[in-house]
């Protein structure tokens, strides 16, 4: 293969989201992962109460939703995995998801604020943060009775994680 075909495959890569079935992000990950094809499966650490005692679970994220980077041909193969139900389309064709929205994604799940989920499109100012834990995240402020949140959308799943920011985190106004 000649190195032009290779950068014609790298440029045709796209992330995009699927559909799993109930409480199959993990099978899926496993499925996908064992077809060589790239993946991510954002994840959070919740400490669990039971009646007798507390354990830390992994959860994912963002439930019955998994990410991979793939081409054309990789994306029909992870359909074919017994733990996916579709891809997440947007006009008729499989939505691609920016990498920025990825980026920030794992920006936030990098860092040690607590994160909730927001179901829902958020509404108000896109900020890109300039200092703090969060830097280079682009996201939309709302505010709360506990002062500032972001929220980083990832338009395409109608969700949104969101994170308390500490007091010393800097933003400027995004204009698009």
């Amino acid at each position: 293969m000649n190195e032009g075909n290779n950068s014609s495959i790298l440029q045709s890569k796209a992330w995009f989201a699927l559909y799993t079935k109930p409480r199959n992000e993990f099978k899926a990950a496993e499925q996908i992962g064992a077809c060589s094809i790239e993946y991510y499966l954002p994840t959070i650490t919740k400490l669990k109460q039971w009646s007798d005692r507390k354990k830390k679970v992994t959860e994912p994220l963002l439930r019955g939703y998994i990410f991979i980077f793939a081409d054309e041909r990789e994306r029909v193969i992870s359909l074919e995995q017994e733990s996916i139900v579709r891809c997440i389309f947007d006009g008729g064709r499989p939505a691609r998801i920016p990498q920025w929205q990825i980026d920030n994604l794992k920006t936030m799940l990098n860092s040690t604020t607590d994160l909730y989920i927001h179901e829902g499109l958020v509404r108000g100012v896109k900020v890109l943060i300039k200092e703090g834990p969060f830097t280079g995240v682009i996201g939309t402020v709302q505010e709360t009775e506990n002062g500032k949140t972001i929220a980083v959308s990832i338009d395409l799943l109608n969700r949104s994680v969101i994170a308390h920011l500490p007091k010393e985190s800097l933003f400027e106004v995004v204009k698009e």
